[in-house]
C-alpha cells in the first residue's frame, strides 16, 4: 500500500546499533560528529526573539517569493558580497531541501536523471528519490586538493541529465569550486540544455581566501543557475528553517523559471510570516557568529593536525572551508569496521565514509563544528586505537 519511493531499508545499521548499545548500558560517547551549532555553543542569543516581535506578524499577506521586505534582506546579503541579485530572483523557502524540492519539480519529470557529486551529503539520494529522480554521480578526484575532472562531468552531461549540483564548498571534502572549473560546467549545461543548481550553505565558511574560487554561483547568468542557501548555516540557527533560492540565467530561461517557480511557491506559500519578518535581523547574527565559528573551525583543524603528525598512519586530507574533515586511515579494515570499532573500543563516534559515497575505504569523516576539548580527548584516542593496531 506504500509508494515505492518511500521502500527504505530501515533496519538500523552496525554504528546505530552500538550508539543505542552504549546508552543503554549508560557508557559515554565522544562525539566527533557533531554539527548543530546549538549544541555546540552557538546557541542563540535571547534577544533573537525580539526579532519577532512584530506586530506585522499578525498580518496575512502571502507572496509566493516570500514577503519583500525578507527578500531585500537577502539580496543585501549578496550584495555586501559584490553580488548584485534582485529580489524578484529570490525565493523564501522553509529549508534548502525545500528549495532542492522547488528545483527539482521545476526541471524534472520522474525517472528524468540529477548529477549528484560524489563524495558528498547523503540526503541527495533521499531529495532525488522523493521527486522520483535519478542519481547519477559524478566524482570528485583528490591529488593534494579535490578536483572535479571536467571530461568525466561531460561524459556524465552527455547521459541526459535535466541538472547538475554542486556544492560550494562540498560537504564534506570542504573543496570550493574554481572558476576554470564552472567555465566547463557551463560549457557543458549550455550544450546539453541542463542546469546548475549551486548549494552554498556553507560558502562563508572559508579557511583562507583564493582568488581561484567562484565568489557565488548567484551571479552565474550564462546557464539556468539555481543558488540555495539560508539561515542554518549562515546565521547558525537551523531552529528557525529559512532559506532560499536565487535564479539567474539568460533573460528568456530566467523569465519562464521564474514564472513558474512563482506557481509552484504559491502552491505552498510554506515560509511563515513571523518569520519572514524577523529574516533581516536574523541575518545580521552572521556578522556576530561566523568570527566566532571560524575561531572553532581553525583552532580544531589545528588539533586534528597535531595529532595526524604523532601517527603516520593518520593523516588528514586538505579542505578550504566548511565544518568536517577527512581523516585518512588504513585500509585493513573496511571504514565501517574502523567506526564500529572506534566506538565499541574508545567510545568515540565519526562517520565511515561510505556515509558520503567514498568510492572506497580508507576514509573516516570528523565535524570541526564539535567542542574544542571533546575533540582534543577524541582525537587523542583515535591517534591510540590506530597505534596500537598497527
Amino acid at each position: 500500500m506504500f509508494a515505492a519511493r518511500t521502500d527504505w531499508l530501515l533496519t538500523p545499521n552496525r554504528l546505530s546499533q552500538q550508539i543505542e548499545e552504549r546508552r543503554r548500558q549508560g557508557l559515554a560517547v565522544l562525539d566527533l560528529t557533531e554539527s548543530n551549532p546549538t549544541r555546540c555553543g552557538f546557541q542563540a542569543e535571547e534577544e533573537i526573539l525580539q526579532a519577532f516581535d512584530d506586530p506585522r506578524s499578525l498580518v496575512y499577506e502571502p507572496d509566493p517569493r516570500g514577503l519583500l521586505r525578507a527578500r531585500e534582506a537577502v539580496s543585501g546579503y549578496y550584495a555586501a558580497r559584490g553580488i548584485r541579485v534582485t529580489p524578484e530572483q529570490i525565493f523564501l523557502t522553509t529549508s534548502t531541501s525545500e528549495a532542492y524540492s522547488y528545483a527539482f519539480r521545476l526541471l524534472a519529470d520522474p525517472g528524468d536523471k540529477v548529477l549528484i557529486p560524489q563524495p558528498s551529503y547523503p540526503l541527495f539520494d533521499f531529495l532525488a528519490g522523493l521527486n522520483d529522480l535519478e542519481v547519477v554521480s559524478y566524482p570528485f578526484q583528490y591529488d593534494s586538493e579535490w578536483h572535479i575532472d571536467p571530461e568525466i562531468t561531460e561524459k556524465c552531461l552527455g547521459s541526459g541529465a535535466k541538472a547538475i549540483v554542486v556544492v560550494h564548498p562540498n560537504n564534506p571534502t570542504g573543496s570550493f569550486v574554481k572558476s576554470s572549473e564552472l567555465a566547463s560546467l557551463t560549457a557543458c549545461c549550455q550544450e546539453n540544455q541542463t542546469a546548475l543548481i549551486a548549494d552554498e550553505v556553507f560558502a562563508d565558511y572559508a579557511f583562507e581566501p583564493s582568488d581561484r574560487r567562484v565568489s557565488s554561483h548567484a551571479a552565474v547568468a550564462e546557464v539556468l543557475t539555481l543558488t540555495l542557501s539560508g539561515l542554518s548555516k549562515i546565521s547558525a540557527l537551523p531552529q528557525m528553517k529559512l532559506g532560499w533560492m536565487v535564479v539567474n540565467g539568460p533573460r528568456k530561461l530566467l523569465n519562464a523559471a521564474l514564472g513558474r517557480l512563482e506557481v509552484i511557491a504559491d502552491t505552498y506559500l510554506s515560509v511563515s510570516a513571523p518569520l519572514a519578518h524577523a529574516l533581516p535581523k536574523l541575518l545580521e547574527r552572521s556578522q556576530i557568529v561566523q568570527p566566532k565559528i571560524m575561531e572553532r573551525l581553525r583552532s580544531n583543524l589545528a588539533r586534528v593536525d597535531e595529532a595526524t603528525r604523532l601517527c603516520p598512519n593518520l593523516s588528514r586530507l586538505e579542505s578550504e572551508g566548511g565544518w568536517y574533515a577527512i581523516l585518512q586511515v588504513p585500509t585493513s579494515i573496511s571504514d565501517d569496521d574502523w567506526a564500529v570499532d572506534l566506538l565499541s573500543n574508545e567510545g568515540v563516534l565519526v562517520h565511515p565514509g561510505h556515509f558520503y559515497d567514498f568510492p572506497g575505504d580508507g576514509y573516516l569523516v570528523i565535524s570541526l563544528l564539535t567542542g574544542e576539548e571533546v575533540l582534543q580527548e577524541g582525537m587523542s584516542r583515535i591517534l591510540a586505537h590506530i597505534t596500537k593496531s598497527r
